[in-house]
């Protein structure tokens, strides 16, 4: 019998709300992991997290880094300090989980990607939503024909206006809905049209009170010419979906981004012949981002290079804006 892998010992850079919320209980209650430490600049804030998850508190990146009884790093941090700790867990030997963007350059985003190939080290950028099952039966039937051929795709990921405290809207650290927000219908794009997206046009809207972007939009095209329609924002009734036109019919995924693990989800198909549902089972899209993180590190998977061409996309897009 061939026996189990050991679990991946992991550490994490920063107490953020998306690690508690989410990954923290992720990597606590994954097989493939073994939650070790907890880093913080904040001693105090350390020693609670790692209390309430039943890990080591460190106090400071720095020493995490140092700490040779870790495999690998989750970075929540915000996204303008990605590149400098993503680099420095890298260099220090460490597999690397980073929440997206990666970075906010495409040139850097390559740098640190040719970094971890050289060192023979897994980057992963945690989209989680590309794990859940209910894309890839998008992509069946897609593949299938069941709407024909490719018109449009359209996605919105918008969320309510935020407190003028939060850290999204900061640029110094990375804030604005672009690089919040827009990562998501962008990577919906490309996962279900593939490479090869090209900028038409985008704009960007800021507000005199806010320093960062707080609402957009963006119009790509495939190279055969099919539209790709954008919208995301901060400051918006709530929206999380994506939609496939065809040339006899429509694919709609609502709750497309985050939905919770117990959720059923549905495909709704919609065909000259009326409408149907595709039922999905629930599916755990944050535990699956830790099973696949584990995964390239157990099989030694270089980086994906959708992270760079979404990078490079991200770039042209606010290449490309008209900021009202």
């Amino acid at each position: 019998m061939t026996p189990h892998p050991a679990p991946l010992r992991v550490g994490v850079l920063g107490c953020a709300d998306i690690a508690l919320r989410r990954m923290l209980p992720a990597f606590a209650a994954s097989p493939a992991a073994a939650l070790v430490a907890v880093a913080s600049r904040d001693p105090a804030k350390a020693a609670a997290t790692a209390a309430r998850h039943g890990c080591r508190p460190v106090h400071g990146y720095e020493a995490l880094l140092d700490d040779d009884t870790i495999d690998a790093v989750y970075v929540p941090l915000p996204a303008a300090l990605h590149a400098r700790w993503v680099e420095a867990a890298l260099t220090a030997g460490k597999h690397v989980l980073a929440e997206k963007p990666l970075t906010t350059h495409a040139p850097t985003t390559a740098r640190l990607l040719a970094l971890a190939r050289s060192r023979r080290r897994v980057l992963m950028e945690n989209v989680m939503f590309v794990h859940h099952r209910r894309h890839t039966t998008v992509r069946t039937l897609v593949a299938e024909g069941a709407i024909g051929e490719l018109r449009a795709f359209r996605a919105a990921f918008c969320v309510p206006r935020r407190p003028a405290t939060d850290i999204r809207l900061r640029p110094e650290l990375g804030g604005g809905a672009l690089w919040d927000t827009g990562v998501y219908p962008l990577r919906a794009a490309l996962h279900h049209l593939g490479t090869g997206l090209r900028t038409t046009g985008a704009v960007l809207t800021r507000p005199d009170e806010h320093a960062v972007d707080t609402a957009g939009a963006a119009l790509l095209h495939t190279p055969d010419g099919v539209p790709v329609h954008l919208d995301f924002g901060l400051d918006h009734v709530y929206l999380n979906a994506y939609e496939i036109v065809g040339s006899h019919g429509r694919i709609h995924v609502d709750r497309a981004f985050t939905p919770p693990p117990d959720h059923t989800p549905a495909i709704r198909l919609d065909t000259p012949d009326g409408t149907r549902t595709v039922p999905v089972p629930p599916d755990d899209q944050v535990a699956n981002s830790v099973a696949a993180f584990a995964a390239a590190v157990r099989d030694d998977i270089p980086p994906d290079p959708v992270v760079l061409e979404q990078a490079t996309l991200l770039d042209a897009i606010r290449t490309a804006t008209t900021t009202p």
